[in-house]
């Protein structure tokens, strides 16, 4: 969609021959002779961009300027002057004008101003979609669950989000440390500043120092010019350091010394930078232990753990899957355009007895997978990856009980079948051979699991989930 200029200039001559260049430019134009009918357009109108003259009798381009910044204060004004008037346009431009043009002018120069203006416009209007996208994400409605231990997790993020405290967040990984982290800054008073986030175990050691506090040019080899850390990016904002507890012990004490002073100095530099951070740090790891092993500073960690939250993992919050599970198919529909509506009774089921080691993440991973693949307008328990309605065992093998028996014995049973057509390449009376039954109980026994002989098998999933299943869709 082209952008929309505004010109406004009472010399309808020029008015008519700009108007024309524009337009074969590639904007859409709309005309006024004088500020007050520029005024009534920009209330009614869409309007990207004001091009103004200076000197107009009545409401001047200077008044225009005044009253289109109280109207649209992210509208760029240009304005055009003769050179005779260079002072007045430069103190329009310190009053809100993004640039000037003098006239005569060559419309080439002119294209570049105003390709200047909207392109910054745009950027900025980015800018702000992005921020409120980001604001909305984390929003406490949207931070999904009801469960008592998920619900202590909202009630700490209500309680510190508007404090300057550190926060230490603990978890395992995947129970969603950055979306806490994330809530704590979008719900806080530093929302409208930056939210800056480093991976303390995903950086050398030897490059995390210059990532964290910057460097000048000619510190280290490489160091071709000045960089900024991501404590000077965070200035005012929040830094969330995840996976705190590997960082390496040289970079603990510069970390402590920016909590105690919030001052740092650049990698290669004397001269001091003073930030005011506020620091959410993450960790899958037990800080006490490390403190007690002596991997992690004891002082660093009482300065980190003002305000501790404990992420419950997914198979302490179980009764969250089924609200957790619809809020990722709904994402998911809305990024593959398709229009599944929920999920089986016995997919609800499976989901529930899963133990879930990788947590949220790897609840995400299945709605996806299981939107990929489902043909239908609801979720079956034969769309999920096969593990998760594989019995329990515990690490010497045995299987952990309560288990529902008429359901694993129709799960084994299935997969035989399943195995059996695999080998004879979907022949129903070889696989019958196979499995040592006549060929109409197999035909009734295919029917009754609903699997759809089409092709010959491919492998899919993991390798020791049992046989593929691409017979059943």
């Amino acid at each position: 969609m082209p952008h929309t200029i505004l010109l406004v200039d009472d010399e309808e001559r020029l008015s008519d021959v700009l108007t024309v260049a524009l337009e074969q430019l590639g904007y859409r134009v709309l005309g006024a002779t004088n500020g007050h009918d520029a005024l009534r357009l920009l209330d009614a109108e869409t309007v990207d961009l004001l091009l103004t003259d200076l000197r107009m009798p009545g409401l001047s381009g200077r008044d225009l300027l005044r009253e289109s910044r109280k109207r649209r204060p992210d509208l760029p004004v240009v304005v055009m002057t003769a050179y005779s008037s260079v002072k007045d346009a430069v103190e329009v431009i310190k009053e809100g004008a993004f640039d000037y043009v003098g006239k005569p002018f060559e419309i080439d120069d002119l294209e570049t101003v105003l390709k200047n203006a909207l392109r910054l416009k745009d950027a900025l209007a980015d800018n702000e979609r992005l921020r409120d996208e980001l604001g909305g994400r984390y929003r406490f409605e949207n931070l999904v669950g009801d469960s008592a231990a998920f619900r202590k997790v909202i009630e700490n993020i209500t309680e510190v989000c508007d404090s300057r405290a550190n926060v230490l967040i603990t978890g395992e990984s995947g129970t969603g440390k950055e979306m806490v982290a994330r809530a704590v800054h979008y719900n806080s008073g530093r929302r409208e500043q930056p939210f800056v986030a480093i991976n303390c175990a995903a950086i050398p050691e030897t490059l995390l120092e210059s990532e964290l506090f910057g460097h000048v040019k000619g510190a280290f080899t490489g160091a071709h010019a000045n960089r900024q850390g991501r404590f000077e990016q965070a200035d005012r904002g929040t830094l969330f350091l995840d996976e705190i507890g590997d960082m390496p012990p040289s970079i603990q004490a510069k970390i402590l010394r920016v909590l105690q002073e919030r001052a740092f100095e650049p990698v290669g530099s004397t001269r001091t930078r003073n930030v005011d951070v506020r620091i959410v740090a993450a960790t899958n790891k037990d800080l006490r232990r490390e403190v007690s092993a002596g991997r992690f500073r004891e002082d660093l960690f009482y300065r980190l753990n003002v305000f501790p939250i404990a992420l419950p993992p997914l198979r302490e919050r179980l009764d969250d899957i089924p609200r957790l599970a619809l809020f990722f198919l709904d994402s998911l529909n809305a990024d593959m355009g398709k229009r599944i509506v929920g999920f089986s009774a016995a997919a609800l089921t499976a989901m529930a007895r899963y133990g879930w080691p990788g947590n949220i993440r790897e609840l995400q991973n299945c709605i996806e997978r299981a939107v990929i693949v489902c043909k239908g307008t609801e979720i079956g328990e034969g769309d999920l990856p096969r593990y998760l309605s594989a019995p329990r065992k515990t690490v010497s093998g045995e299987i952990t009980f309560p288990i529902d028996l008429d359901q694993e014995l129709a799960r084994i049973e299935r997969n035989l079948i399943l195995s059996a057509l695999n080998q004879t390449d979907g022949v129903q009376v070889g696989a019958a051979g196979l499995l040592g039954i006549n060929e109409r109980s197999l035909w009734h026994r295919i029917k009754k699991y609903g699997i759809q002989i089409t092709k010959k098998a491919v492998g899919e999933g993991p390798a020791d989930n049992g046989p593929s299943d691409p017979y059943s869709r």
